[in-house]
């Protein structure tokens, strides 16, 4: 780390193994915003991002090992020096530019959040996955999420640390920070950016991040808002079992066991979907 002072925003970079375009974009920070801590948290990178990061100016906290890209947020959130904190990937991705542009709404919003646009240089399959985590997300959160897992956003440190326990180790800790500002009742803001193709290969494995991913996604909504999950399996269950009945009324004249089964488990369903509403709701009288 570099010496004690204190800024008014970091700009906070997670980095494994960025030593092609981490000092690149470090100088392009510096250059635009001098007064600026740039943080690089370099998770236990096995080339010579730490050395490109120091030379290029940056303050550079180490992991000893490759823990994860939500642990390098959090160690981030933890040391660094700003009040505001932007974070934004390190392999070339998003714009240094577009950083002035978030920092436009810092007094107006609690997060303001860089969405991808289309003309953003991304893979399908990776538009084909916002997108169905954008409309999950919306859907759980009420509010219309458009770009769910953008890694570009600035919030405010004292507001962050609020929400550390949280976070996870992955690639999540986006989605985490969402859904919890939301269900928190914090205000959000979107900002079309233009993100470009990465320099390097992805950390990201396709089929095996993109399952986890997804489970991790249910898990989350699950956790925040609890009834917008358990509702509509219960009410599934329920007219399930009612055609059901009315078709075996119909042709047998009689109320089978499996539309009493399926008449329980919707009850059985509603009920976890109570509770869990009810322990979301004490978790987050942690939160201020």
């Amino acid at each position: 780390m570099g010496k004690n002072h204190e800024y008014a925003v970091t700009v906070l970079l997670p980095a494994y193994n960025e030593e092609e375009v981490i000092g690149k974009t470090v100088r392009k920070i510096r250059q635009l915003h001098s007064d600026f801590e740039v943080l690089v948290v370099d998770d236990g990178s096995t080339d010579n991002t730490l050395q490109e990061a120091l030379a290029a100016g940056a303050n550079v906290w180490p992991h000893p090992y490759n823990i994860g890209n939500g642990a390098a947020i959090k160690s981030g959130l933890r040391v660094a020096q700003g009040d505001w904190i932007i974070m934004m990937d390190a392999d070339g991705q998003h714009n240094p530019e577009d950083i002035a542009r978030l920092l436009e709404y810092k007094d107006r919003f609690d997060m303001v959040v860089g969405a991808r646009t289309k003309t953003s240089k991304t893979s399908l399959h990776r538009d084909l996955a916002n997108y169905f985590y954008n409309k999950f997300a919306t859907y759980v959160t009420r509010f219309k999420i458009k770009d769910l897992t953008s890694g570009f956003r600035l919030i405010k440190k004292s507001t962050a640390e609020q929400y550390i326990y949280l976070l996870p180790n992955t690639f999540s800790y986006p989605t985490t920070l969402t859904m919890s500002y939301l269900r928190s009742g914090r205000s959000l803001k979107y900002i079309p950016i233009e993100a470009k193709r990465r320099v390097g290969s992805s950390k990201i494995r396709l089929v095996e991040d993109g399952i986890r991913f997804l489970l991790i996604i249910s898990k989350i909504a699950t956790l925040y808002s609890p009834f917008r999950i358990f509702m509509p399996v219960s009410f599934v269950c329920f007219i399930t079992g009612l055609c059901y009945y009315v078709y075996t009324y119909l042709s047998l004249g009689r109320f089978t066991n499996m539309s009493a089964l399926l008449f329980s488990t919707s009850v059985i369903v509603f009920m976890i979907g109570l509770v869990s509403e009810q322990i979301s709701q004490l978790r987050y009288d942690r939160v201020k």
